[in-house]
């Protein structure tokens, strides 16, 4: 299964693309440095310059998923309101990881971020996806689509946070469901505290857009901005969000 990349064409680009290929298809362990210089159709030289050893590429995962973001935020549907923008971004997102990524690998990735000490690549504020995230929940505030009392940071640290709670319970739980689907289900439930109104229900139209069905008008709770109130609020949603998730679901 082929990872395509908007780096495709530069020789780092396409190292790292067939790496992460060969990691799914073959495992880490089965494939070599060979392996990846024939699939990527570059030389050694080539991989030698941008990489010490094969171990290195594992810090390129960001790369890989920002890769895709470029191309989901090509095809986003600029129509879309933004709510449906963030579900649609979750949906092909972790369809992607599901699909293409290693799940043994990406558990590994995820647990050695926990420990790694210094700069911790997936929580990068410059990489693609935070801008993104940024940019569609800027935009949902000032169209009145999402609560404006949290600032658009904090909200994207939330977002943020529901995603990689969904990615690490799949990967604890062996991949034993599908993680798209699953996110499908849940993070409407996680989000709607986003949004000035909670919802119904969502469904994915033969078209691919999601649909948001909103009603009873949402009273945010947060007086102001400080530290230990924005802590207070998370803690609560998360609290309120796996609640809902466990009485609809389960």
């Amino acid at each position: 299964m082929t990872i395509e990349t908007e780096n495709q064409k530069s020789v780092k680009g396409r190292i790292v693309a067939a790496a992460w290929q060969l990691f799914y298809e073959k495992g880490y362990n089965g494939t070599t440095v060979d392996d990846i210089i024939d699939l990527s159709g570059t030389s050694k030289g080539s991989f030698y310059y941008y990489f010490n050893t094969k171990d290195e590429l594992l810090n390129t995962l960001s790369m890989i998923l920002d890769d895709n973001y470029e191309i989901l935020k090509e095809k986003m549907d600029p129509d879309m309101n933004s709510y449906d923008k963030l579900l649609y971004l979750n949906y092909e997102a972790h369809s992607m990881i599901e699909e293409k990524i290693n799940i043994d690998l990406l558990a590994s990735l995820y647990s050695t971020q926990l420990v790694a000490q210094g700069h911790r690549s997936l929580l990068d504020q410059n990489r693609t996806y935070y801008k993104l995230i940024s940019s569609v929940i800027d935009e949902g505030q000032k169209r009145g689509e999402f609560l404006d009392e949290v600032s658009v940071s904090d909200l994207v640290r939330y977002y943020s946070m529901c995603e990689r709670a969904l990615v690490s319970d799949w990967c604890l739980n062996k991949g034993e469901y599908s993680l798209r689907e699953y996110s499908k289900k849940c993070m409407p439930v996680m989000l709607e505290h986003f949004n000035r109104s909670k919802d119904g229900k969502y469904t994915e139209p033969a078209n691919g857009r999601f649909l948001f069905c909103r009603s009873m008008h949402f009273q945010s709770s947060i007086a102001s901005g400080t530290e230990m109130i924005i802590f207070q609020y998370f803690k609560r949603l998360f609290i309120i969000s796996f609640s809902h998730i466990c009485n609809h679901f389960f």
